[in-house]
């Protein structure tokens, strides 16, 4: 059967606002933000926030890829992997450098765990 727009004008502009707001997939950009922050070499101070701000638009497609495909119900090592990437996502950038640097790597850390668990689990392709 055939898609059918709503023909309601609400449903048609939350609909419109929700793919104008959408953001493809990009495994390479994701890798190479992951690449960034677990480098030996520290990002400098001022790319921190906007290091911190991708990685979490990295953790929220992933989550949602994963729960779309409902791997945390078929897989407790995804479904824990998911908890975690709400958890890390949550939390506020530290102050203190040293400290933002290890925010950083957890996120990065878990967009990387993540990725590789749909991957294994047949939710995504390889990143590259």
């Amino acid at each position: 059967m055939p898609w059918t727009p709503p023909l309601e004008a609400d449903a048609l502009t939350t609909l419109l606002s929700k793919v104008q707001q959408w953001t493809p997939f990009d495994g390479n950009a994701l890798l190479d933000d992951v690449g960034a922050v677990l480098d030996d070499v520290v990002p400098p101070k001022e790319d921190l926030d906007v290091l911190a701000q991708r990685l979490r638009g990295h953790l929220m497609q992933l989550v949602n890829i994963a729960v779309t495909a409902e791997a945390g119900d078929k897989d407790p090592e995804a479904d824990r992997l998911i908890r975690q990437a709400h958890t890390v996502r949550a939390e506020a950038m530290p102050d203190d450098h040293r400290r933002a640097v290890g925010h950083l790597r957890r996120l990065g850390w878990t967009v990387n765990e993540l990725l590789e668990r749909l991957v294994a689990a047949n939710c995504l392709r390889e990143a590259a």
